[in-house]
């Protein structure tokens, strides 16, 4: 499994993670009904991650200066680029399509391969689109949520987009040695983790870190979707499904 889709689940919940949001109760117990399978498979990837990504992650931070790592950040984020612009295209937003274009050309090129962003200041700014946002603006329900082995959170309608994700990455297209793609991989993952790190304590204090990733996300997911302009969620009147007329007149 490509440690692309892992590290885009993993920034994912982190920008989650920040926003301090979480999904009502009552729609959130929906969504997860498979909670019992998700958490087993959530202690999995803890388990797998104790042991081996948060410590490297540890050493990569520690040796590696500030800003190679922005360097780094910048290469990844390009590399993925082409799935933005498409997807943007594919969701019929031809204008912010072709300035996505113009901004991978411009970090692939003047940018050296992306590790400068130098189309930010030319004033194309960065936009994050994937195939599961676009099957949902095509109408596409999101399904149950699920927590995948490796990737972390997802849903049915997410998780099979990510092969299409994967795909879309230049160099997995390109015939490149085998040791050169796993190594690619491997930093990609580590590096994503490294962001991570500063939010562990957090994580750790929550009263249910599963509850806590699984709400974050989805709330951040549905942010993303609607291009930073969600809705307002649907008056919950299942509160007063216990109650009549006369149990909500306050009038003394």
């Amino acid at each position: 499994m490509s440690s692309k889709i892992r590290a885009v689940a993993a920034a994912l919940v982190i920008a989650a993670l920040v926003s301090g949001c979480a999904a009502t109760p009552g729609k959130t117990t929906q969504e997860d009904r498979w909670e019992g399978l998700n958490r087993g498979v959530y202690k999995f990837n803890d388990a797998l991650d104790r042991a081996a990504l948060k410590p490297a992650a540890k050493g990569y931070k520690k040796i590696t200066p500030g800003w190679m790592r922005t360097g780094v950040g910048n290469f990844f984020s390009n590399l993925g680029y082409p799935s933005t612009f498409i997807n943007q295209f594919l969701q019929g937003k031809a204008v912010l399509g072709l300035r996505d274009t113009a901004r991978f050309l411009v970090n692939s090129t003047i940018g050296l391969a992306g590790f400068l962003d130098v189309a930010t200041s030319m004033g194309l700014e960065k936009h994050d689109e994937d195939f599961g946002q676009t099957l949902a603006v095509w109408g596409v329900g999101s399904g149950p949520y699920l927590t995948l082995p490796l990737f972390g959170p997802s849903t049915m309608r997410d998780a099979p987009s990510r092969v299409v994700e994967f795909f879309l990455d230049p160099l997995d297209l390109a015939d490149i040695p085998w040791e050169a793609d796993w190594g690619k991989k491997a930093l990609h993952a580590v590096h994503a983790r490294t962001d991570l790190l500063p939010l562990d304590a957090t994580l750790q204090r929550a009263f249910d870190p599963y509850a806590f990733v699984r709400d974050a996300w989805l709330q951040r997911r549905e942010y993303v979707i609607y291009d930073g302009n969600p809705p307002p969620e649907d008056f919950d009147e299942a509160f007063y499904e216990d109650f009549d007329e006369e149990d909500l007149d306050t009038t003394p």
